[in-house]
């Protein structure tokens, strides 16, 4: 997708992350690795040992690939989505390297529909929490237009319980009412567990949310 004359954002809205650091999300990749960028979330890697991950998965906000990789590699396939091109690109490349079959392309996780297709597994890691309470609901809607039913949703996000928590913490109850809110998801399960940055050794207090879509 081709940014316009002047446009870091590519033509789309601006995230609330994007708008307070004035940054695109590109802009993470460009200089070395992202914060979070530490290889496949060990929350992630024990839901896929668990058999966690079935049918057509996407992973939304998959930034360098590295939790998508992990669930292809079990031979299922995996789209990954992003707005960042610099970790998209570091994504493929890792792709090739390791020969894993996955695919990845340019989507804001704001407008999921545009992709024309649906999942039975969907992932998001660590991209919920950065959606402020205005955007949640435009963004749980865009989740829906994309899950098939009875499809299976998980949220890791930083939460707000325990010492050393990451940026933009979420409630129990945040992430329980965003998904509350209409009839198209049932909540099954949200617990503690930890999301892994280069800023803390042992992983920040996270959610982990199995959310189906009914």
């Amino acid at each position: 997708m081709a940014e316009r004359a002047g446009d870091s954002f590519g033509g789309r809205r601006p995230t609330s992350h994007e708008r307070t650091t004035g940054l695109p999300w590109d802009a993470s990749y460009q200089d070395g690795p992202a914060p979070w960028d530490v290889g496949p979330q060990p929350a992630i890697v024990r839901l896929a040992a668990a058999g966690g991950f079935s049918g057509a998965v996407l992973d939304a906000g998959c930034g360098s690939g590295e939790n998508a990789l992990h669930v292809a590699a079990l031979g299922l396939p995996v789209l990954g989505v992003d707005v960042a091109e610099t970790a998209l690109a570091l994504a493929r490349a890792k792709a090739a390297e390791r020969g894993i079959a996955v695919e990845f392309a340019v989507a804001d996780a704001l407008r999921l529909e545009r992709l024309g297709r649906r999942f039975d597994t969907v992932l998001d890691c660590g991209l919920f929490h950065t959606f402020d309470a205005d955007e949640r609901p435009e963004y749980v809607a865009s989740l829906s237009s994309v899950t098939e039913h009875h499809g299976t949703l998980y949220v890791l996000c930083f939460s707000d319980i325990g010492p050393d928590i990451g940026p933009h913490p979420v409630s129990r109850e945040e992430l329980t009412s965003a998904f509350d809110a209409g009839n198209q998801w049932k909540v099954s399960a949200i617990e503690p567990d930890r999301l892994h940055t280069r800023y803390h050794d042992s992983g920040a207090p996270a959610w982990i949310a199995t959310i189906e879509r009914v």
